[in-house]
């Protein structure tokens, strides 16, 4: 099923599917890497201080307090000053708006190639499985619906799970957990939603579920990589189309 995915996805016409999400989701990253670290710099630029002296007088003590802000490029010009100090400064930056947008790109690119899993799913079927009616069952309403849910419970894990990003190793599932789950939710959803029915989507979650978890696993962990999403997010759908399209075929091979 691989090969056969990437003999498709090397097809003209799905090639020129692969344009959209890659344009876009690199327009997106580029815009906000900048975006992102120029934040980092601007709260880097700025620090309050406070100071207190006591002062005794007559035998009584008198404490003066003293609050001020520096703002500007004051802090940044005295971190720059020093060699070490400018290395780890850009360093955090940088590589923590480069995580950030990482994780974006693979939320707009999941919201990016649901509009064109029609398009591409049609291909593959007219390709391979003519004999299978592609029937579907979502609408513009529910979908919308849905993703907003999804979004919901995404951000909510992503704050329940604060308390594991501080353990090694565990703070590797705890910051993917969230994202892997909305990853999973849309792309099956945009798949199965075009290809089959209700029913069937559901006797294929409940029969396949595993097999197809452990493959959007897979596909959610490339997109860890950096640019596999860029590449890869035409043949997620042209993989998982394969998987659903084999297994409406034996649900409505042995319904007759």
């Amino acid at each position: 099923m691989i090969i056969q995915s990437v003999k498709d996805l090397l097809t003209p016409k799905m090639l020129k599917y692969s344009i959209v999400p890659f344009v876009l989701t690199l327009v997106v990253m580029y815009v906000l890497f900048f975006i992102i670290a120029g934040i980092g710099v601007d709260q880097l630029g700025e620090m309050s201080i406070h100071s207190s002296q006591t002062t005794m007088q007559n035998g009584i003590p008198h404490t003066e307090s003293f609050d001020t802000m520096i703002q500007g490029t004051a802090i940044i010009q005295f971190l720059m000053s020093y060699a070490i100090t400018s290395w780890i400064a850009t360093f955090l930056i940088y590589a923590l708006g480069s995580f950030a947008v990482l994780y974006m790109s693979i939320f707009i690119a999941v919201i990016v190639i649901g509009f064109l899993t029609p398009f591409v799913l049609k291909e593959l079927q007219s390709r391979h499985y003519r004999d299978i009616e592609m029937m579907g069952y979502s609408n513009i309403f529910e979908a919308i619906f849905l993703v907003f849910k999804w979004a919901v419970i995404m951000l909510l894990l992503f704050i329940l799970l604060v308390p594991f990003y501080f353990i090694p190793l565990v703070n590797l599932v705890a910051f993917n957990l969230p994202l892997y789950y909305f990853f999973h939710k849309m792309i099956t959803y945009d798949i199965a939603s075009n290809i089959c029915t209700k029913e069937e989507d559901k006797q294929i979650k409940y029969f396949r579920g595993s097999s197809i978890k452990f493959k959007t696993l897979i596909l959610y962990l490339l997109s860890l990589i950096p640019f596999v999403i860029f590449f890869g997010a035409i043949f997620y759908v042209i993989y998982l189309g394969h998987t659903y399209f084999i297994e409406v075929r034996k649900i409505r091979h042995n319904e007759h």
